[in-house]
């Protein structure tokens, strides 16, 4: 068959460049193979391995124009134009690189490219193979990264993705995300990782007392943190040295520290390395302490040298490679103190470093051999092209390409699945999980764990049925333990350090057959990761242990993990007779005088024992009640537009253009989202009050307790001034809710809650409401009736409070929950009551409006001792421009910010109808769980 290998510039120094040609060297012997890269950037490659395989360019930049490779009549001021361009196929966002004239050269030879299969290697030639390769040619893309976690050049993965023939992860946890984001749209999905180049080798003896890295000087690769690990070590360990090879924009940092850490003769930065290969054969152990990797082919070449590596056991990367125990070790990510700890334990112990030196050199030709990963691409290659000419082929391919875009998806954005932290089970935990499976067929697997699939379960039940599994588990044992109060939403239990052992054997007996896992903490002979709870009892020396059953939404977009798990902790006894914590800190510190039980706490139904210390008010509880208040009108109700355009055209406005305020007043139902946000992530709020205009939505059960409907007729001072249509002058009455509590927040529909959030994120136990300050200024300019609504309000709070306390108001606030007190807002209505009439009596948006509730009550509140500057976790999407979409699938794997905001500017450049695919697809897939406010 013949293989074609696109790559950006197959000239540089790179793990895909050099994964490439690997590859296509173990293919050339049985079949024509090439290398086709877009652009030539050096006279001779980088890689000594690509001068061994055909290549083929398509744009020469190697001269002072660039141009293309083949004959060409287009003038250098042609190219040079083309070249200056940007790419209309590949987004600048997903690689900058490419331009027109690549355009131009793509298409012409994607499309009468004569070859079998072709091999994309970056999500961005992926996007221009799936666009113009001819239906023929079979399509692979070899994903290179962890693209969970690439961001917004990972954009074409999913969007495209149903498009090929198949689509190849580097490791299982990749190939796993991929399964759970694309699901029914998928192409074939496989894992395959890279081949460790053949050819002799040369072999650590392991005596040299040298550590060897190397790495590009970035922050992801985190060489700071084996630098302060070695200096730890320095003492026990004089005659042992640090080699670090790269470059990079970290030099000057990385220098600065070795020498304020006065290690300038242990610690050498040797610079950029085309010799690594000799490099290794010299070191004793190597280090690979990145935050993000892959597939690390930097750890096959220190393998095929025989040394043992220490590495974080991050997503993707090094537990792929890496046989915790056998050929080096795995610590907990970012963890320099358990780094440091394994390192002396290879650096004292000469013995177990020789051996796993010898174990890493037999394995890595046994698992990762070019003979072995070569076949694993034949088989794939082979079984794809016998289907080639099947019609079911291009048939099922437009099948999950329609089911995409059904599905929510755009060239901008696809639904994604959370990005899961943990290693997949190994081999004999797979096994074992397959029997339980057997028991159970209600089980699945996602996110390589067995997992119940349930759509009706919010993440602080999620949290204590964990705690009820593993309190369970200790009291059918007669293991003691307290459950101490942190300020987390999942549950923290104590156990004493010397009934270690006795409490898991409890949880391994009392688990047995169950899908449990329990995640270690600081283990100090196991790998990293989580194991079923049955294993428990022989895993050793932990700190703690993480107790969670696995839990997932059917569209696999919400996952209850590790982080709604029990954690138990072993506490050490000291001199004092006191308890120490191993890791944590609770409401009471980390030092507490007894883990003997004195009082009861009630958590959902069941009391757990505790110390009545944890049952008393402290310092910092939020007891005092919070409402919600939401302000809501449904744009398509035929009554409410009459009414609208009914005073727009008393009062001379237009009715029937983007004057006409249809943005801010559109409905797509993001209230019942908004609903869900609060009872997933905030279940502690009392009250839910939804002013309106006499609307309620359809679907919202209001007979539930804890949720009203108030109109405006109940709230506005004078009736006179109804119907309004202006969020202002309805913010401006909120005060007057009657039975509203003293502090509530206050959301716009377009407002989410993206996390768990305690009262405490938003009051401090004294009542002081927080405040969250936006760094967009408010332009320091007099009023002006160009001013849009937002600033025009923000300059008039500005005039108030400046003649009012003396002080100018420089900035707004975040798109995000407002924390008030209605007693503030009361005062502020009474104090300005002028200004406040004016604002509630204008039916629509005007310059003389002031904003109370977005922004004056928070300036208030602080110059009147109410309200203090605070932090907290905000992203703001634009639904109407196509950019931010990316945003909105990088929240959904990440679920990385407490709170955010979707709008629409007046101005969008994506149609109505698909902003509301885009932003249904979006909520469906982040609040899959129904509230209870939902009618059935």
């Amino acid at each position: 068959m013949k293989i074609t290998f696109l790559l950006t510039w197959g000239d540089e120094m790179g793990g895909t460049e050099m994964a490439a040609y690997t590859q296509a060297i173990h293919l050339a012997p049985r079949h024509e193979v090439e290398v086709l890269s877009v652009f030539k950037t050096r006279q001779e490659p980088f890689f000594a391995a690509a001068r061994k395989v055909k290549r083929r360019y398509l744009i020469d930049r190697t001269g002072s124009t660039e141009r293309p490779v083949r004959a060409s009549a287009l003038t250098a001021d042609a190219c040079r134009t083309l070249a200056s361009l940007p790419s209309e196929i590949i987004k600048p966002s997903w690689e900058s690189t490419f331009n027109r004239l690549s355009d131009v050269e793509l298409k012409r030879e994607l499309a009468e490219l004569d070859s079998d299969i072709l091999v994309s290697t970056t999500p961005a030639l992926m996007a221009a193979v799936a666009e113009l390769t001819p239906a023929r040619v079979i399509t692979v893309h070899q994903e290179h990264r962890a693209s969970q976690l690439r961001g917004v050049t990972g954009e074409p993965l999913l969007v495209y993705g149903p498009m090929l023939d198949a689509l190849v992860s580097l490791t299982e946890r990749t190939n796993d995300w991929f399964a759970d984001s694309l699901q029914a749209a998928a192409p074939e999905l496989v894992f395959i990782p890279n081949a460790v180049p053949d050819g002799y080798r040369q072999r650590s003896d392991l005596e040299s007392r040298t550590i060897v890295l190397a790495a590009r000087m970035t922050p992801e690769k985190q060489l700071d943190h084996a630098i302060n690990a070695f200096h730890k070590l320095r003492d026990d360990f004089p005659d042992w040295t640090l080699r670090i090879f790269g470059d990079g924009p970290q030099l000057v940092r990385l220098r600065r520290l070795v020498e304020g850490l006065g290690l300038h003769s242990h610690v050498e930065l040797m610079g950029r390395s085309d010799q690594m290969e000799q490099e290794w054969a010299k070191a004793a152990l190597c280090l690979l302490p990145s935050r993000n990797e892959a597939f690390p082919l930097v750890l096959l070449e220190v393998f095929a040298a025989g040394v043992p590596v220490i590495a974080y056991d991050i997503v993707t990367g090094p537990a792929e490679i890496i046989r915790h125990d056998v050929d080096g070790l795995l610590v907990p990510p970012g963890d320099i103190d358990s780094l440091a700890s394994a390192m002396s334990r290879l650096m004292s112990d000469d013995e177990t470093r020789h051996a796993f030196g010898r174990a890493a050199r037999a394995g890595v030709d046994e698992r990762f051999s070019g003979e072995k990963i070569t076949a694993q691409w034949e088989e794939l290659f082979e079984r794809l092209l016998a289907g080639r000419d099947k019609p079911e082929r291009l048939a099922a391919r437009a099948d999950r390409t329609a089911l995409r875009i059904a599905e929510g998806g755009t060239k901008s954005f696809s639904v994604a699945a959370p990005v899961s932290h943990l290693a997949n089970s190994a081999d004999e935990q797979k096994a074992r999980e397959v029997l339980i499976q057997a028991q159970d067929r209600s089980l699945i697997r996602s996110a390589g764990r067995l997992a119940e699939e349930r759509n009706d379960i919010n993440g602080p039940t999620m949290a204590d049925l964990n705690l009820e599994i593993t309190a369970g588990a200790f009291e059918s044992a007669g293991v003691p333990f307290v459950l101490v109060r942190n300020d987390g939403v999942p549950h923290l239990l104590a156990v004493p350090v010397e009934r270690r052992a006795d409490a898991l054997r409890a949880l391994a007996t009392e688990l047995a057959g169950q899908p449990v896992y329990g995640e270690l903490i600081t283990p100090r002979g196991a790998a990293p990761g989580a194991v079923l709870a049955e294993r428990l009892e022989g895993v050793g020396d932990i700190a703690g242990v993480r107790v969670f059953k696995p839990v997932t939404s059917p569209s696999r977009t919400l996952r209850y993990g590790p982080a709604y798990g029990c954690t138990v902790e072993f506490w050490d006894e000291d001199e004092d007779g006191w308890r120490n914590s191993p890791r944590s800190a609770t409401l009471l510190g980390r030092r507490l005088p007894s883990l003997e039980a004195t009082a009861k706490i009630q958590v959902g139904e069941h009391a757990y024992p505790t110390l009545s210390q944890f049952t008393k008010k402290l310092m910092w509880d939020v007891d005092f009640p919070v409402d919600v208040v939401y302000t809501w009108v449904d744009d398509t109700d035929p009554a409410w537009r009459e009414r609208r355009d009914a005073v727009r055209r008393r009062m001379d406005m237009p009715v029937d253009d983007a004057d006409s305020g249809d943005v801010r007043f559109r409905n797509r139902d993001e209230l019942r989202y908004s609903l869900r946000s609060l009872a997933m992530f905030a279940p502690w709020v009392r009250t839910v009050y939804l002013v309106t205009d006499d609307q309620t939505p359809s679907w919202l059960d209001t007979d539930q307790p804890g949720i009203e409907v108030v109109s405006h007729r109940d709230i506005f001072t004078d009736p006179e001034w109804l119907p309004t249509f202006n969020s202002h002058a309805i913010e401006s009455q909120l005060h007057r809710i009657e039975g509203l509590s003293e502090h509530f927040l206050y959301l716009n529909d377009d407002v989410f809650i993206g996390r768990p959030l305690t009262a405490s994120s938003f009051f401090m136990s004294n009542g002081l409401a927080k405040l969250f300050r936006s760094p967009t200024a408010v332009p320091p300019s007099d009023p002006s009736p160009d001013d849009e609504g937002y600033f025009a309000a923000a300059k008039n709070n500005r005039g108030l409070l400046e003649e009012a306390f003396g002080r100018v108001a420089t900035h707004g606030f975040l798109h995000a929950p407002h924390p008030l007190r209605r007693s503030v807002l009361a005062e502020i209505a009474e104090r300005f009551p002028e200004e406040v009439s004016a604002t509630a009596r204008n039916p629509f948006r005007a310059n003389t409006d002031l904003s109370l509730t977005s922004s004056l009550h928070h300036h208030y509140g602080y110059l009147t001792g109410r309200s203090v500057p605070a932090l907290i976790s905000c992203s703001y999407i634009n639904v109407g421009n196509y950019e931010h979409h990316t945003v909105l699938s990088r929240l959904l794997a990440s679920r990385s910010h407490d709170v955010f905001c979707i709008g629409e500017s007046a101005d969008a450049e994506v149609p109505v109808d698909e902003q509301d695919r885009v932003l249904r697809a979006f909520l469906n897939a982040y609040y899959p769980v129904r509230s209870r406010f939902e009618r059935d």
